[in-house]
C-alpha cells in the first residue's frame, strides 16, 4: 500500500508578512488621525459659537406667542438655551421638534431674530373631550390626541366617551350632537359600540341607541319627539332609534308589589 502524501503547512514569506503588519498600524494612525481632526473641528466651532456670543449674538430674549397651558420651564427645556447661550448654537428644526414633542403644542416655530431675541410661535391643542379606558379618563383634542390625565377637573362639561376607537370619531358625534343644543347639554357619556355606532347616556340615565347609518336624521327625529311629547322625561331606561321607520321605547319595569299583611283573625 502506498502512503497517503502529507501535506506541508505553507509558510509565508517574511516578505508577505510585514506589509500587512505595516497596513494595520497605518489603519491605527489613520483612525486616531481622523479622530483628532474630528475633535479639533469640534473645538474650533466651540470657539468660533464662543467668539459670535462675545460679539453681541447671544440669546438675551425670548418671546413666545400663543402659550396658555406649556409651561415657561417646558418651553426652555425644549428650546435648549438660557441667558447667553449662543443664538447661532440655537437650531430651529431641532427646537420646534422638541416643542412639537410636547403634550400641548399642536405645532410651533421657532425663528432666530438677531442679534439676540428667539421668537417662538405656538399653537396649542384644545381640550375637546374625555376619553375613558381602562377605567382611567384621559383628555383628548379634536383629533383624538391625548392630551394630559392629570388635574382632569379643570376641565369640567365635556363629554366622556368610552371604546377603543372612540377618539377618532368623537368630533363627528361631537358636531352632530350640537345640531340639537337642548338635547347636546342632556348628553354625558358616549359608548362606542363594535366600532360601528354610539350608545348615548342621558343625565338622568336613559340610554339612547343610535344606529349604524344615518345617526344623524335619528338623533333629529328624537329632538323632534321630545319637543312633543317629552319622551325623556317618562319612566323610560332605553330609546332605540336603530330602525330607520320607529322609534323603539323600553320601559323601567314597575318595582313589585308587597304582598299585604294578614290581619290578627286570617288563617
Amino acid at each position: 500500500m502506498s502512503k497517503a502524501p502529507v501535506r506541508r503547512r505553507r509558510i509565508l514569506p517574511r516578505a508577505w508578512i510585514r506589509p500587512i503588519a505595516l497596513g494595520g498600524a497605518a489603519v491605527l494612525a489613520a483612525g486616531g488621525l481622523a479622530g483628532g481632526i474630528w475633535w479639533k473641528a469640534d473645538a474650533l466651532r466651540e470657539g468660533a459659537l464662543t467668539a459670535t456670543a462675545e460679539a453681541g449674538f447671544a440669546v438675551r430674549e425670548v418671546r413666545v406667542e400663543g402659550r396658555q397651558r406649556t409651561s415657561r420651564e417646558a418651553i426652555l427645556r425644549a428650546v435648549n438655551a438660557e441667558r447667553g447661550t449662543p443664538i447661532l448654537a440655537v437650531s430651529p428644526a431641532e427646537a420646534r421638534a422638541r416643542l412639537e414633542s410636547l403634550a400641548w403644542v399642536r405645532s410651533a416655530s421657532v425663528e432666530r431674530l438677531l442679534p439676540d431675541t428667539l421668537h417662538i410661535r405656538l399653537v396649542e391643542r384644545e381640550p375637546f373631550a374625555l376619553w375613558q379606558r381602562q377605567g382611567k379618563l384621559h383628555l383628548i383634542d379634536r383629533d383624538g390626541v391625548v392630551i394630559t390625565s392629570e388635574r382632569l377637573e379643570r376641565f369640567p362639561g365635556l363629554l366622556v366617551v368610552v371604546g377603543e376607537d372612540a377618539p377618532r370619531h368623537a368630533a363627528g358625534l361631537i358636531e352632530m350632537l350640537a345640531r340639537e343644543p337642548e338635547l347636546e347639554k342632556r348628553v354625558t357619556a358616549a359608548v362606542r359600540v363594535g366600532g360601528r355606532r354610539w350608545n348615548l347616556r342621558f343625565d338622568n340615565g336613559i340610554d339612547v341607541q343610535l344606529p349604524e347609518n344615518d345617526a344623524a336624521a335619528a338623533w333629529a327625529q328624537l329632538a323632534k319627539v321630545e319637543r312633543t311629547t317629552r319622551v325623556l322625561a317618562r319612566d323610560v331606561e332605553v330609546i332605540d332609534l336603530r330602525l330607520p321607520d320607529r322609534l323603539v321605547v323600553r320601559t323601567a319595569p314597575e318595582p313589585a308589589k308587597a304582598p299585604a299583611k294578614k290581619g290578627k283573625n286570617s288563617t
